[in-house]
């Protein structure tokens, strides 16, 4: 996996990025899989400033994502994104790899 093979779109840039400001220099954007969600698999979106050696850091025009190497697989090939919509404003990640998802995006199955 390269880190190049999961990226992030601008809105999820700016948003993170306006995020962090608020925040301590270190502290990054973690997106974890879990099992769970009305579809099996669920993303969770956490601020966090503990990386592990192992994480996976993607980084775009100041904005640092971070993922664990059990969740790489799960998102391989997708983006995270920021939507702003009727539903409320939330991250979202636009994966490829999904046949199936909840309406409001956050749970999927593979």
């Amino acid at each position: 996996m390269t880190e190049a093979s999961i990226t992030i779109s601008d809105s999820a840039v700016q948003r993170i990025n306006e995020i962090l400001k608020a925040e301590s220099q270190d502290t990054v954007l973690r997106v974890t899989v879990e099992g769970g969600g009305c579809s099996g698999f669920q993303y969770r979106f956490d601020l966090v400033k503990e990386r592990e050696d192992d994480d996976i850091d993607i980084g775009r025009d100041g904005a640092r994502v971070i993922i664990d190497p059990m969740s790489v697989p799960f998102v391989e090939g997708s983006e995270i994104d920021f939507v702003d919509d009727l539903i409320g404003a939330h991250f979202k990640v636009n994966n490829p790899n999904a046949t199936a998802s909840c309406g409001c995006g956050t749970s999927f199955s593979l």
